[in-house]
């Protein structure tokens, strides 16, 4: 099992910025991807940003051109920065590592607030 610790997110005003870290227990070097997702109040779970062990990101529609996710190998870390935010962008923000290969095991992290007031 792998654990992931998260830290960032906050209060912020519309069109600031914030950036989230997460940190797993080991090497993410052989993880098939590690991401961000986000749940609002009273809506699913969504994708955020994923970013696979080729360096390939994918982002939700939402986000793209204001997010930025990147992971730093010796560190064990992935973060997401997140520009221009929105109160729409309000929710909790997960981390997600799969790994495993075709197995696809997933881990999650706490989930940090971020609250983008108006």
């Amino acid at each position: 099992q792998v654990q992931l610790v998260e830290s960032g997110g906050g209060l912020v005003q519309a069109g600031g910025s914030l950036r989230l870290s997460c940190a797993a227990s080991r090497s993410i070097i052989s993880f098939n991807w590690m991401g961000w997702y986000r749940q609002a109040p009273g809506k699913q779970r969504e994708l955020v940003a994923t970013l696979d062990s080729g360096g390939t990101a994918n982002y939700a529609d939402s986000v793209k051109g204001r997010f930025t996710i990147s992971r730093d190998n010796a560190e064990n870390t992935v973060d997401l920065e997140m520009n221009s935010l929105k109160p729409e962008d309000t929710a909790v923000y997960y981390c997600n590592a799969r790994y495993g290969g075709n197995i696809g095991y997933d881990s999650w992290g706490q989930g940090p607030q971020v609250t983008v007031s108006s």
